[in-house]
């Protein structure tokens, strides 16, 4: 067995590649019950799902271990490959890799590859705005009242701000009169006390519809994820049911069920995923 890049030993190579793809699974499973309220949810509780996972200290610590884990996964397997690729240069005379391997166990590098693609473009549109961009909106709610309507804030003590008299900063707020104004992209403060009095939702659910949803690219967008999640549910096929082997625990009794386990999970997590976009661009009204 070729030693890992990452690791001198092939068998902390082999336990490590394992532990961190079920790692990863228990993170897609995470992922895809916060994802589904786009679906069976509001937006309000989708944008608090947000905000739990990008604020709560347990979470964030979970995802830097989800960071390092995608990490070690891409540059072990490719490093791997290539050691593989370059112990034996030269292919059989005669091969027929279909009758001793499954599509997904040959080319699970290309697989993998695919899916980094996936989650670096995944992240550039969405973790990426929700982090850093400046423009990021927060949500609103349109009431109607005296045969008026108005656009508030939501803020999570369970308050509501009326939009127009929010100011964008400080700065704004002294040069209007305006008596709250926004800091540090999410804060609501008193002009003239400089008292935090809320704070809004990052309106993520916003980001996620108008993506799915735009007139010139959401189609292509669309059909790109569930691609995406097809490629995932091949290297899970097999990637699933290798990592329980490399731990051992392939015996007679376990194997099946792990086997028909795996399986189901390969297929049903791929598919809802899949099926949250399609949703988006189809029928959300």
């Amino acid at each position: 067995m070729a030693k890992s890049a990452l690791l001198k030993s092939s068998i902390a190579k082999k336990y490590w590649m394992a532990l961190t793809g079920l790692f990863l699974c228990l993170f897609l499973a995470g992922h895809l019950a916060g994802n589904l309220q786009l679906i069976f949810g509001d937006a309000l509780q989708f944008n608090k799902y947000a905000l739990f996972m990008t604020s709560n200290p347990a979470v964030k610590l979970l995802s830097y271990v989800t960071y390092i884990s995608i990490l070690f996964h891409a540059v072990d397997g490719f490093m791997l490959t290539y050691q593989n690729v370059k112990a034996r240069p030269v292919g059989y005379a005669k091969s027929n890799p279909g009758a001793n391997s499954s599509f997904s166990s040959r080319n699970m590098a290309i697989l993998g590859t695919l899916i980094l693609v996936f989650i670096v473009t995944h992240m550039v549109n969405f973790w990426a705005k929700m982090h850093f961009d400046k423009n990021m909106p927060l949500q609103t709610i349109t009431v109607e009242a005296m045969g008026q309507k108005q656009d508030l804030y939501l803020t999570t003590n369970e308050g509501y701000l009326p939009v127009q008299q929010v100011a964008k900063s400080y700065d704004e707020a002294t040069k209007s009169g305006l008596q709250t104004y926004i800091e540090n992209r999410t804060e609501f403060y008193n002009t003239q006390a400089k008292v935090k009095v809320g704070e809004g939702y990052k309106d993520l659910h916003k980001i996620t519809v108008a993506f799915f949803k735009d007139a010139k690219y959401g189609l292509i967008a669309t059909i790109l994820y569930v691609i995406a999640m097809a490629v995932l549910a091949f290297h899970l096929l097999h990637g699933f049911q290798s990592a329980f082997q490399s731990l051992g625990l392939n015996n007679p009794n376990w194997t099946p069920k792990i086997k028909f386990f795996g399986t189901a999970f390969a297929i049903v997590v791929p598919l809802l995923f899949a099926i949250i976009p399609v949703y988006i661009h189809f029928f959300l009204k």
